[in-house]
């Protein structure tokens, strides 16, 4: 396996130095910051993120806003509140984009979130207490436990909210092929383990968030040259 300063060292002669690379890199939230992200706003990047999945991203960004309205800026209690017959009414609302599984899907996560409240306090809490070794069982659990929040739609949604973790995305996914780090399917437990442990040890060399390091390997390869 490379060191990390291999992977940084040939991303930054790609990206036109170590100063622009830097540059590019977003970084995660403190702690204290990713604490102060409501429930709601949970609910809201999930939801997003959901019908993100196959839509153009512009095209739910535009109609965002209806939705906060429709579905009481996703607070949660009013939402835990609607019959059946509400959410369907809602499926078919002319001013939001009509999927009935994913509007479903805004229930059944909220109901997730609820539940992780009542035992750790908020849903915040309970991400940052989740073991830091342990990136990829946080995104098992959304997905066994939430709606349409397996593959890539937890992970991103936790680095939109500022959560460091690492992302399987193609480029990365293409690094971890190629350096016959994972082989097979990219979601099998095995493959999830042999990644985050790459991502653990180059934690442990450079001293840097998940987040970085994820960016960094993805401009090291693939079709992004600057």
């Amino acid at each position: 396996m490379e060191k990390f300063e291999q992977i940084y060292q040939r991303a930054a002669e790609r990206k036109g130095g170590e100063n622009n690379l830097e540059a590019m890199l977003s970084k995660p939230l403190a702690d204290s910051a990713i604490l102060e992200i409501t429930d709601d706003r949970w609910l809201s990047a999930f939801s997003q993120k959901v019908f993100q999945s196959g839509i153009s991203w512009q095209v739910v960004r535009n109609k965002w806003p209806n939705f906060e309205v429709l579905f009481f800026q996703f607070r949660i209690e009013p939402l835990l509140l609607l019959p059946d017959e509400a959410w369907d009414d809602k499926a078919n609302d002319k001013r939001i984009i009509r999927h009935h599984t994913k509007v479903k899907s805004i229930a059944d996560n909220a109901r997730m979130i609820h539940e992780v409240s009542e035992q750790h306090g908020s849903f915040s809490h309970f991400v940052l207490s989740w073991p830091k070794h342990n990136i990829t069982g946080l995104w098992q659990y959304l997905k066994t436990h939430g709606a349409r929040l397996g593959g890539n739609t937890g992970p991103y949604t936790l680095r939109q909210m500022g959560f460091d973790t690492f992302l399987l995305s193609g480029d990365v996914e293409t690094y971890l092929r190629n350096y016959n780090i994972i082989d097979g399917g990219k979601g099998t437990k095995r493959a999830l383990d042999a990644a985050e442990k790459a991502f653990c040890t180059w934690q442990e060399e450079s001293n840097r968030s998940l987040t970085e390091i994820s960016q960094v390997i993805a401009y090291s390869v693939g079709d992004n040259k600057r």
